[in-house]
């Protein structure tokens, strides 16, 4: 079983790092304020607001700052200030035995995906593909807020995962697994391919989401998944959103999925709110779920937090 980080209160204190791409110092300011006016103590890496073109700061400066606040034992929280791209360059820099001894709840998605899958496979730790700091603003909808709090604040459990009112969830292929989550932004863990930090989907419920691809480059990574064993392997599928997926040759994202995801007969279920999209639903990365298209639900079975 994983690790589970210590649950978030009002009033613990929050690291904010920036691990990707750089982000405008004002968007970086307005989520430090949102969280402060929770009721949250916030923390900066030294590297936040540094700029150095596509990337924040140099690899081993980002992942300098990541550790420093596992190392903080005041820290309960970590929250990436945006993804973007260069995530997977810190990676190589990271203790994980140092991270396995101090969890903590570390949350966000996009190129962030990467690093999500890697805590879990590599330190055993439950992460959240949930809020990054630009989410915290007064234009989020109370959706992912209550989303992202419920998975870190609350030890509930068996907890079942909805979609907004309005947006189904859509069985496509049934069955019932159960088996933890890995995945996410699908751009970013096959980046990871062929590396020693690629995500395992042995057993695993697998989570697919993307954002500005056209629907041929999707398929390019959906096929790549499928040659190197990993959709094979996996106990099941969820597909979330693709935003902003352009169509291509006269092809749409629901092409794909009824054309190429369907006849792998995994129990499928599509339409997950993530990622990129309005709506954000907080998936705990490595935490048991179970996944029932026959009644169409999904479950997360334990508690994603510990006192």
């Amino acid at each position: 079983m994983a690790i589970r980080p210590q649950i978030l209160r009002a009033g613990d204190t929050i690291g904010i790092v920036t691990l990707g791409s750089p982000l405008s110092a004002d968007v970086i300011n307005t989520g430090i304020q949102t969280l402060k006016n929770m009721g949250f103590n916030v923390v900066l890496g030294k590297y936040v607001y540094s700029y150095g073109g596509y990337i924040a700061a140099t690899e081993q400066q980002r992942a300098s700052d990541l550790m420093t606040m596992f190392k903080n034992p005041d820290v309960k929280a970590i929250i990436p200030s945006r993804g973007g791209v260069g995530v997977a360059g810190i990676i190589p820099y990271l203790d994980y035995p140092i991270i396995t001894q101090n969890p903590k709840i570390v949350t966000g998605y996009s190129d962030i995906t990467i690093l999500l899958n890697v805590l879990y496979i590599w330190a055993n730790l439950i992460t959240f593909h949930s809020l990054l700091l630009i989410d915290f603003k007064s234009t989020t909808p109370a959706y992912n807020m209550n989303q992202f709090f419920t998975a870190t604040s609350t030890l509930t459990s068996p907890r079942r995962l909805e979609n907004p009112p309005g947006m189904p969830l859509i069985s496509r292929v049934p069955g019932n697994v159960t088996g933890p989550i890995v995945g996410g932004n699908l751009t970013s863990f096959v980046d990871n391919l062929g590396t020693p930090f690629e995500v395992d989907t042995t057993g695993k419920i697998l989570l697919i989401e993307e954002v500005h691809e056209p629907i041929n480059t999707v398929y390019r990574y959906i096929n790549h998944l499928i040659l190197s064993g990993k959709l094979r392997d996996c106990a099941g599928i969820i597909m979330g959103e693709c935003t902003n997926c352009e169509s291509a040759y006269g092809k749409l994202y629901e092409d794909l999925i009824n054309e190429v995801i369907m006849p792998l007969n995994k129990p499928l279920m599509t339409n997950l709110a993530s990622g990129h999209g309005t709506y954000k639903m907080a998936i705990p990365i490595g935490a048991q779920a179970n996944l029932n298209t026959y009644n169409n639900t999904l479950t997360i079975l334990e508690p994603t937090v510990r006192i």
